[in-house]
């Protein structure tokens, strides 16, 4: 009697730790809308350890869109929780400066001078490291000093933060408006993905200051109006091409 009490008690408390597992996988990631400087935008918070990077298939073909890598994870019997595009790309969805992926070095650091957002000095780097840890930097900082072994890593631009500050190029009174999306780090190490509500369209100032209402002290611009995310999608998202794309999926 004592045994079987024993074996039942044993079992009852692997299919609590089962059920417990199953709960935090197919967790579900929430989007909340923040309303800032009279527009809204899209947040979406998330554990840096459960975001992945993509540019390319296994035979090397370029995703370039939402509902490829959606059928990609399906066919391995994942479900996407959450896509968005993942900077600024050249012809044929080049990525347009450093690109790291499982670890591998695919695309070196860009810092060339030329026109448009990218070049917008400084430019940054967003890098998770095997550690899980989390490096948002200008890219010059990150060419001087390279932390850490990088599972992942992006180059976008411009800067949105840097150490609180707004990028020096922003101007206050700007009329440049569009639609944009971009990513923060907050003080609980979560990066905060954020674009801009459908229909609305941010200065670089605003979208800035954005990131600080959300506890950013460090933030990088990723694109302007082809922006995309989707989030816990129950049908293929069809839309613009893009190079590499973050995504969530289990």
């Amino acid at each position: 009697m004592y045994k079987l009490e024993n074996l039942v008690h044993s079992k009852i408390v692997l299919l609590l730790i089962f059920s417990n597992l199953l709960i935090h996988a197919s967790e579900p990631v929430h989007e909340e809308r923040v309303v800032h400087a009279g527009m809204s935008f899209l947040v979406v918070r998330l554990e840096p350890k459960r975001v992945q990077l993509v540019w390319k298939d296994a035979e090397g073909v370029p995703f370039r869109s939402f509902e490829r890598v959606q059928a990609d994870r399906s066919a391995k019997g994942e479900a996407i929780k959450f896509l968005m595009n993942a900077g600024i790309f050249e012809p044929d969805g080049v990525p347009s400066g450093l690109h790291i992926e499982k670890g591998e070095l695919l695309r070196p650091l860009n810092l060339a001078n030329a026109a448009g957002n990218f070049f917008l000095k400084p430019n940054g780097v967003l890098v998770l490291h095997r550690d899980a840890q989390v490096t948002l930097t200008t890219s010059e900082d990150w060419q001087r000093n390279p932390r850490g072994e990088a599972l992942w890593g992006i180059q976008a631009g411009p800067m949105l933060l840097i150490d609180g500050c707004r990028h020096p190029s922003f101007l206050k009174a700007s009329k440049h408006r569009l639609g944009r999306n971009g990513v923060g780090l907050d003080a609980k190490g979560q990066l905060v993905f954020a674009m801009t509500a459908r229909g609305e369209e941010t200065t670089f100032w605003d979208f800035a200051g954005l990131f600080l209402e959300l506890g950013c002290k460090n933030a990088l611009f990723l694109d302007g109006t082809i922006s995309n995310m989707t989030v816990n999608p129950t049908a293929p998202v069809r839309g613009d091409l893009f190079g590499a794309m973050f995504l969530v999926s289990e």
